[in-house]
């Protein structure tokens, strides 16, 4: 009853295990996406990056007069006179000339300080509505170039109906 195959006698179980065949290795994983899901996933994440990327770069040059304002008001300090012609060229390019040009005085004053913040009417920005129109040179107004700089980074301007202040 208990035959054995002579070809089998005298091999243990560690010479069978040496006599099996090596599996094949299986082909690797594709990292290439399987489904169209994850292609059009693929696209509309590259048009929206590409989007923000054009709105970034148009943001970036519509804010090129403010940091041309900056720089020259950096260059300025607390002058009067050269702080109102950099606030006048400021505003002329942010808002259409005829709302702009025109005023003169507290009007002026009142404009600043309601499209960026207050300190013009009644704060170190008063001697603006005087300085270009003096013939002598003024003195410096202590905190008016701050003042001026918090104003060309602050200012916005109303798309739409445009709302005089």
């Amino acid at each position: 009853m208990n035959e054995q195959d002579p070809a089998t006698e005298g091999v243990n179980l560690v010479d069978l295990l040496d006599r099996l065949a090596e599996p094949l290795e299986p082909a690797p994983v594709s990292m290439a996406p399987q489904t169209a899901g994850w292609t059009v996933l693929t696209v509309v994440l590259a048009l929206v990056l590409a989007w923000l990327a054009w709105r970034w770069v148009q943001r970036w040059r519509a804010n090129a007069y403010r940091r041309a304002a900056l720089a020259e008001l950096d260059a300025a300090g607390d002058d009067p006179a050269a702080v109102a012609d950099i606030l006048r060229r400021t505003a002329l390019v942010a808002w259409p000339r005829d709302r702009v040009a025109s005023l003169s005085g507290a009007d002026w004053l009142r404009f600043l300080d309601a499209t960026g913040g207050g300190g013009f009417l009644d704060g170190p920005g008063a001697a603006l509505a005087s300085a270009p129109y003096r013939s002598d040179a003024a003195a410096p107004a202590p905190g008016l170039g701050a003042l001026a700089a918090r104003w060309v980074r602050r200012h916005r301007v109303e798309t739409g109906a445009e709302a005089h202040p």
